[in-house]
Parts: structure tokens; C-alpha cells; sequence
């Protein structure tokens, strides 16, 4: 491990994290969601039929950022992430994130009728909801500064082939 410097111990890290978190959301989706529709067996379907699709949803989004933060470090390694190609991967995860804000306000949607869930929890999922909305944003913010950032290193390359010329 001598020869791996901070940046490079966090972006192992950062993919041990993911594949374990992919790993965790495949077993979600193989065996969980399962037990979880059955889990439901009495419930109405208005509400067993949403709250699978939505928890099914929901997994989706977390794989799509997962597999795109991936790419994103990808980049990072081979020191091109500061280019245009970094954007659609941002794009995407800000997307996702925003889709999984829908869902968790769905979710509280499809628990409010009925007696089965407390109005405090419905509640507690909406203010979750905003959160998840929260951190899309906080992402959108961090693309503006990609986007800074990329314009920079261009410039930069720019002034290097300008030097290179004059000597």
C-alpha cells in the first residue's frame, strides 16, 4: 500500500463501497422485493402494487449512480475527468437522484391513505423526499463547478500550446 497516495486510497475505497453497495442492491432485487410483495399480500393493491414498483424504482436509481460514479472514477485514474465527456455522467446521477426524490414522495403517497401508516411517518418520508431532492442539487452545484473547472484546464492547455509555439 506504500505506493498508493491519498487519492488513490479513496478511490479504491470509494469502489470498494460501490461494488458492495451494487452486490447489496442485486439480493434487494432477487430476493427482497420478493418477500417483500408477499409481505404485502394483504394490503390493496392500490398500495402493494406502487410501494413494490416504487422500492423496485428506487433500487434502479441507486445502481444507475452507482455505475456512473464508477465511470466518473474511471476518469478520475486516467486524469481525463475534467473534460466534456464527465458531464453526461454528472447529468445522469443528477437525474437519477432527482428520480429517487419522486419516488421517496411517491412512496409517502401511496402509505398516506388508510390508517396502516402514522401521519408522522408519511411526513418523515415527504421531509426525506426534500432531502434526496437536496443532494440533486447539491450535485447540480458541484457540475458548475466541473464546468468551471473544465473550462480552466482547457485554458490552461491553451496557454501550454501557445508557450510550446513561442519556444
Amino acid at each position: 500500500m506504500r505506493g498508493l497516495g491519498m487519492g488513490r486510497l479513496a478511490v479504491l475505497a470509494l469502489r470498494v463501497v460501490l461494488a458492495v453497495a451494487l452486490l447489496g442492491s442485486l439480493v434487494v432485487q432477487g430476493l427482497m422485493v420478493p418477500l417483500l410483495w408477499m409481505d404485502l399480500d394483504d394490503a390493496p393493491a392500490a398500495v402493494r402494487i406502487p410501494v413494490v414498483v416504487i422500492v423496485v424504482l428506487g433500487v434502479v436509481t441507486l445502481q444507475v449512480t452507482a455505475v456512473c460514479i464508477w465511470r466518473l472514477l474511471t476518469m478520475v485514474r486516467r486524469g481525463t475527468v475534467f473534460s466534456h465527456g464527465a458531464f453526461r455522467y454528472v447529468d445522469i446521477v443528477i437525474g437519477a437522484i432527482a428520480a429517487a426524490s419522486l419516488l421517496t414522495f411517491g412512496m409517502a403517497v401511496a402509505l398516506a391513505p388508510g390508517e396502516a401508516v402514522a401521519p408522522g411517518i408519511v411526513g418523515l418520508v415527504c421531509g426525506l423526499s426534500v432531502v434526496v431532492a437536496g443532494v440533486a442539487l447539491v450535485v447540480y452545484v458541484l457540475r458548475m463547478l466541473l464546468v468551471q473547472a473544465v473550462a480552466t484546464d482547457h485554458e490552461a492547455q491553451q496557454l501550454r500550446a501557445e508557450l510550446d509555439e513561442v519556444i
